[in-house]
């Protein structure tokens, strides 16, 4: 029986610029990623993994090759086709993250409901809530991102990714802005999903970060240079304390 694959890449290439200016970014990515996997993405400034998680997040377009997100080729989609993808089928995680100020935690989580144009779901507000509950925030809800530590406002934007229940979790340096004790509470969490079941990719180049993943992906000058499962870090028993 065939693999699940949530992403498989085809010789996709990034190139950047015409003529004598161009800059070539990506240079034929084969990627095959199965449902469920946890994939760190490594590589050095310039080595083409921010371009790379672009492609895979839909919000920018490959040079050539071909693109496939839940057994769906997205990369010959026009823009308003991709916006749906991702907002169905992706869910993100920033350095930044990217919460809206003078909102509640779980208003932000709402956001992404508020956009879906299936008419899916309904109940908008008790989503948002089941994922604050999920990252261990039901004691935050109410709280805007100003009353909140850097900590809990990485767990609002993590809820805020689950809450369409996508296909995928992306994360582009999801601790970044953290010190190193909240860091293991965020990859803590973040590997717990995975053993849930949940997909997720996480853009690093720290390999204690990287340690938490099954397979490191290494990119270097638009290439992959490395594709090796690891043994990763022990999944804490028990989760730890809202930091």
């Amino acid at each position: 029986m065939p693999r699940d694959y949530v992403i498989r890449t085809e010789r996709v290439t990034k190139v950047y610029g015409t003529g004598g200016n161009q800059v070539v970014a990506l240079s034929g990515i084969d990627l095959e990623v199965a449902r469920g996997e946890m994939i760190a993405i490594m590589g050095t400034s310039g080595s083409g993994k921010s371009t790379l998680m672009n492609i895979l997040g839909c919000l920018d377009y490959p040079t050539s090759g071909a693109y496939f997100l839940d057994g769906e080729r997205v990369d010959e989609l026009d823009k308003d086709h991709l916006a749906d993808i991702r907002n169905q089928k992706i869910g993100f995680v920033f350095q930044g993250f990217n919460l809206l100020g003078r909102t509640s935690a779980v208003e932000n989580v709402e956001l992404p409901l508020l956009y879906d144009r299936t008419g899916r779901r309904l109940d908008t507000l008790a989503l948002a809530e089941a994922a604050l509950e999920r990252v261990g925030l039901t004691d935050r809800m109410d709280h805007e991102p100003s009353e909140l530590s850097g900590g809990q406002q990485q767990r609002v934007a993590i809820a805020r990714a689950l809450v369409t229940e996508p296909a995928i979790l992306l994360a582009d340096e999801p601790t970044g802005n953290l010190d190193t004790r909240t860091s293991m509470v965020i990859m803590t969490l973040l590997q717990r999903l995975h053993a849930e079941g949940m997909t997720i990719l996480l853009v690093t180049h720290e390999h204690d970060i990287s340690s938490y993943a099954e397979r490191i992906v290494e990119l270097r000058d638009g290439r992959i240079v490395r594709d090796q499962r690891v043994a990763t870090r022990r999944l804490a028993r028990e989760l730890q304390p809202v930091v």
